[in-house]
């Protein structure tokens, strides 16, 4: 049986550095999500994408803003 696919966020990272750093504040934060291989549908400079549901979107920006993670860009996709 196919696991079904949801909307998801995946913010793609220049560096490995910030995708680490991004798991880094998200567990601190308490914030749902985990590290992925970038999906094909989009690039990444570093190959780690971080994926979360949709509806974390903006907990999700607000926490790049504030502690100034460089991302690659933010995508919704059915993953």
């Amino acid at each position: 049986m196919a696991r079904q696919k949801t909307k998801k966020v995946v913010i793609a990272f220049p560096t490995t550095t910030q995708a680490i750093l991004m798991e880094q504040f998200c567990r601190e934060q308490g914030l749902a999500g985990r590290l992925i291989p970038v999906p094909r549908q989009i690039s990444a400079g570093c190959g780690m994408a971080w994926s979360a549901p949709a509806e974390c979107r903006s907990e999700l920006e607000q926490l790049i803003e504030a502690k100034e993670i460089e991302v690659e860009g933010l995508h919704e996709l059915m993953l």
